[in-house]
């Protein structure tokens, strides 16, 4: 086990919008949100092109007090940014090796980790992150997923095995599903991660407050 965690994270998580380029992470901050993950796919762009996202998005996040902005995968890009935070999956963090985990401990960068069974989160909690996303809790049709649904009570359950740090629901969550997905978390610092539920809305706006407003109380 490392000889000591990431670092912690500034604010709660609340209310966190996952989206697919800088131009959404900064949208959303001007709303009010302040916590944002850019998950942008590398598929069909240069190298060039996805350094000038991930840049964007992380200025766009130290402009603006409080804000948490995660860079889903791309963490040698974050890292060399700046970046508050990188968010990496189970096939992520195999991929990183000990050595570059350290670097972005040392760095000072937040790191939140996706888990989907209890075996991951024993391997995600070794590592000391700042925090651990739980996943996925709805089926979702964004995604190819080859785990069952985690549901409400087995969230409940997990994020009590999470502790001390903060959790992360994710995973077909819709405006309507987050009072119930709330309840089965901690007060504090843990929070409800959406894809869709904004980005997909008539007024994406309207969405991302209405958002804030549940993850609030």
């Amino acid at each position: 086990m490392p000889s000591t965690p990431f670092a912690p994270l500034t604010g709660p998580i609340g209310f966190y919008p996952v989206v697919h380029d800088a131009a959404w992470v900064q949208r959303l901050l001007d709303w009010g949100v302040r916590t944002v993950q850019l998950r942008f796919k590398a598929a069909g762009h240069t190298p060039a092109g996805i350094e000038r996202e991930v840049r964007a998005a992380v200025e766009a996040g130290k402009k603006v007090p409080g804000a948490q902005v995660f860079i889903n995968d791309h963490w040698q890009l974050a890292l060399a940014a700046g970046a508050y935070g990188v968010h990496l999956g189970q096939e992520d963090l195999s991929a990183v090796e000990g050595a570059d985990i350290e670097a972005l401990r040392r760095a000072g960068l937040r790191l939140g980790l996706s888990t989907h069974t209890p075996a991951e989160l024993a391997r995600a909690k070794a590592v000391q992150p700042s925090y651990l996303a739980i996943g996925p809790i709805y089926p979702t049709t964004l995604k190819v997923m080859p785990y069952e649904p985690v549901g409400l009570a087995q969230l409940k359950a997990w994020a009590a095995l999470a502790a001390p740090y903060p959790v992360v629901a994710i995973g077909g969550i819709s405006l309507e599903r987050m009072p119930g997905v709330l309840a089965c978390l901690s007060a504090g610092n843990d929070g409800v991660a959406v894809v869709s539920a904004v980005t997909l809305a008539a007024d994406p706006r309207q969405a991302a407050l209405a958002g804030l407003r549940l993850a609030a109380g």
